[in-house]
């Protein structure tokens, strides 16, 4: 968020986009997905998307490992353990 914010300043005082990438480091192609990733989010909402990947992918995780519990049980219970 913040490189993609010194590009943005660098470009507002005259230089290309290019140029701008290049001297705070990064690729072009770098810079052009994180902006498609991120596009014009402020910290709060990219702090709040963060959040929810995290917690989208810890209920994925127990939907997966009951589904496994499920399964053993399954199998338990016709007796082909």
């Amino acid at each position: 968020m913040t490189k993609l914010r010194q590009v943005k300043v660098l470009h507002g005082h005259g230089l290309s986009m290019v140029d701008a990438v290049r001297q705070i480091g990064i690729s072009r192609h770098m810079f052009y997905r994180w902006r498609k990733q991120s596009g014009e989010m402020n910290r709060a909402q990219l702090s709040r998307r963060k959040d929810l990947e995290k917690e989208k992918e810890r209920r994925r995780r127990a939907v997966s490992d009951l589904t496994l519990e499920n399964l053993v049980l399954t199998e338990a219970a016709r007796g082909n353990f």
